[in-house]
């Protein structure tokens, strides 16, 4: 092995990575953050050189409330510069799958309690273990306070980078100086000078200052006595960089006039399955977040308009649990099965926080809307939170007459139509459909009347066909997916073969999906399949077809709205498969198509290869319609998934994955073992379909995604 540089410096990061959830519960991650602190507390005792570095602000709250003497030790050796605050966020969470507004949360209550507490912010992102990261990172954190970034994950196999030390620039041009973790962010082994000569082979000309971490992590511990006693003795190698006890600070202070290159775009790929793993905690983390945001701006309007308190500290606390959840082993779906009990009953508290802040404010205002009285009448006041104006289906259960007409405040009528209620133990409690036309951020009064509203369906309809004045829709008999679908405005046939089938790809991987980039051993389809019309309206119309494939069943409702822009389709599945994928298939009728993907607050546009992608809302495909030569697209808009590909135009929506729960590689399942299988038994999420002229900007796509399924406005 050839000699270091003479000038070259190792910055030796003393670390304890935790994860407070993983293969072990909260509760012994709680626990072993405070073993991990208090070790380092006793290390940098006996070592006055020593110097310890820590991320989360959640695990410092957690010590505060629990531990507060220990808490007091940390402060002080945060004043004295031997701890160091890193991170400056709640938790390391998933860097793809938070949206935007979650990840400025992340920051703002993170560095609001280094802030309070220590005096200080931190002014490094550190995210060492998290799987990949989003390309709108870097103004997010410079957001934030944080102008360095520390990662590890992908590493040089998945993501080849010019550096090891880079700026990092985002979309609008911001950067941060970034660094990559030479091949492990934790040590085991109670002699550092394997993992140390290693790290000597990334020094180059250029950079020739590397952080080099150490100490005992993943369930915690931090550095040992027989680490710090290690370095001791390399230190006095010839042979060997200097070894300088550090921390992240002080190594970007070092490093921060070097000439380094710039990389402009997404940190992929590594473990593309935790995009689609655990349905259930993509769609908590999903709705949480949605309902978050809306309870705020419904109670800042409460506020505004009417005096009520602004509940601060109940807001806090849920997002909070939103928070810690994103914790990049619990929404990546890799954690044990037992922690998505926790995980579920920590969503649930910050929804239910949700419901009642956005209740509350919603009756405040309402109450103060004068709405004429009228006899026998039922008035309601439907509120938009949307900056844009918003044409949408209300559903609503209530007790109306057999005859009945609804007005808006202008007495004029509204299309409506009865639907299926929940309550269908009683003949009283009825559910009914509507379409609302309301104002950005506004609100419109709509009264329903005793009275008898003869109304013609404009939908043509039958079990296998749907028509309005924008879309010709057909169902195919054998797969239960969409044969046709005929854009009437402009003549155009939106697929190009039969679309929405439910495909079953082959997946033997574990449950990150290590090495794997695409789903594409296809095992088969799913099929003999029955359709009937569900509903027929002046509303919409619906035709259900279920499906089949082994001993699993996909049902999908496919929703044709009288005067909307889009077709609605509510999918049910029922899944027994093991070591499968389900995925959704939609080949666009489009020629050089572009795919777009909506990012944690931006857009990203991504090569068309079949490789899996993560994704928020919504993509977009978009090209040359042939036949007449003009741009044409597809956008593809959910309410709870995260995981996409586009092959050339083949657009796809991945909708579970089935590995062993919690496997990792290199353990290989033994055949006749009892195993647990991820996304066993029923779940429901709905998709919308939206064609177009033009580009998703031309067509306004990211104005058309959806809070929540339809009737919960």
């Amino acid at each position: 092995m050839t000699a270091p540089p003479k000038n070259a410096v190792f910055h030796m990061i003393g670390n304890g990575h935790i994860d407070p959830v993983w293969l072990w519960n909260w509760q012994e991650g709680y626990q072993e953050i405070k073993a991990t602190y208090r070790s380092a507390l006793d290390r940098l005792t006996e070592h006055p050189d020593f110097i310890f570095t820590a991320s989360s602000a959640g695990h410092y709250a957690w010590i505060l409330d629990n531990e507060p003497e220990m808490f007091e030790e940390i402060r002080a050796r945060v004043a004295e510069g031997r701890w160091a605050l890193v991170g400056g966020w709640w938790v390391q969470p998933d860097c793809n799958i938070p949206s935007g507004e979650a990840f400025v949360r992340q920051g703002l209550y993170g560095q609001r309690f280094f802030q309070a507490h220590f005096g200080r912010t931190a002014d490094t992102g550190y995210n060492p273990d998290s799987f990949g990261h989003a390309g709108t990172l870097p103004q997010i954190l410079l957001g934030s306070g944080l102008k360095r970034y520390t990662f590890m994950r992908p590493g040089p196999h998945e993501q080849a980078l010019p550096s090891r030390l880079f700026w990092w620039q985002g979309p609008d041009g911001s950067r941060v100086l970034t660094f990559r973790i030479p091949y492990e962010y934790c040590t085991w082994g109670k002699d550092l000078e394997a993992h140390i000569r290693k790290c000597t082979t990334e020094l180059s000309g250029t950079v020739n200052e590397l952080m080099c971490f150490y100490g005992v992590g993943n369930h915690g511990g931090g550095p040992t006595t027989e680490n710090l006693a290690s370095i001791a003795r390399l230190k006095a190698d010839p042979d060997l960089p200097e070894l300088r006890l550090s921390d992240p600070r002080q190594y970007f202070n070092a490093v921060q006039h070097t000439d380094v290159p710039v990389w402009s775009s997404e940190l992929l790929y590594h473990a593309v399955g935790c995009y689609a793993a655990h349905s259930g905690v993509k769609r908590w983390n999903r709705a949480a977040e949605l309902a978050l945001v809306r309870a705020e701006k419904l109670a800042a309007l409460a506020t505004a308009l009417t005096g009520i308190t602004y509940p601060h500290d109940d807001l806090a606390r849920a997002w909070k649990r939103v928070l810690f959840n994103q914790f990049h082993d619990i929404l990546a779906g890799t954690s044990i099965e037992s922690a998505y009990e926790d995980a579920r009953n920590e969503y649930g508290e910050a929804l239910a926080t949700a419901q009642h802040v956005a209740n509350a404010a919603l009756q405040r205002i309402s109450w103060r809307v004068t709405v004429p009285h009228r006899e026998g009448s039922k008035p309601y006041v439907v509120f938009n939170p949307h900056p844009w104006p918003a044409r949408v289906a209300i559903e609503h259960e209530t007790g109306v007459p057999t005859d009945f007409t609804i007005v808006d405040e202008r007495d004029q009528p509204v299309p409506a139509q009865r639907i299926q209620s929940e309550a269908t133990v009683t003949g009283w409690r009825k559910r009914l459909l509507w379409t609302a036309d309301l104002p950005p951020f506004g609100y419109r009064t709509y009264t329903i009347l005793p009275e008898a509203a003869p109304q013609t369906p404009p939908v043509d309809a039958s079990d296998t066909h749907l028509e309005n004045s924008n879309f010709r829709l057909d169902i195919d008999p054998q797969t239960g997916g969409i044969a046709s679908l005929l854009d009437k405005r402009t003549g155009a046939e939106v697929f190009r073969d039969t679309a929405a089938v439910g495909q079953v790809m082959r997946d033997p991987s574990d449950t990150w999906s290590h090495s794997l980039l695409r789903y594409d051993d296809l095992a088969g389809r799913f099929a003999d399949s029955t359709s009937v019309l569900l509903e027929h309206g002046p509303v919409r119309s619906t035709i259900r077809t279920t499906s089949r494939y082994g001993r699993s069943t996909l049902t999908q409702d496919f929703m044709l709205y009288a005067d909307q822009p889009h077709i609605e389709v509510r999918v049910r599945v029922d899944w027994h498969e093991q070591q499968r994928v389900l995925k959704l298939h939609f080949p666009a009728h489009l020629h050089f198509p572009q795919a777009t993907f909506e990012v944690p607050y931006g857009v990203t546009t991504r090569p068309t290869n079949g490789n899996e992608e993560p994704g928020q809302r919504w993509i977009d495909l978009s090209g040359v319609y042939r036949p007449s030569g003009v741009i044409r697209g597809l956008s593809l808009i959910n309410d709870a998934k995260y995981s996409y590909h586009a092959l050339d135009a083949d657009l796809g929506l991945t909708v579970l994955r089935s590995p062993v729960i919690a496997h990792h590689d290199p353990y290989e399942p033994v055949e006749g073992s009892d195993y647990r299988y991820l996304d066993q038994g029923e779940q429901a999420f709905t998709y919308w379909l939206y064609p177009h002229d033009g580009t998703w900007r031309d067509a306004g796509t990211p104005a058309r995604r959806r809070c929540l399924p339809s009737g919960r406005w």
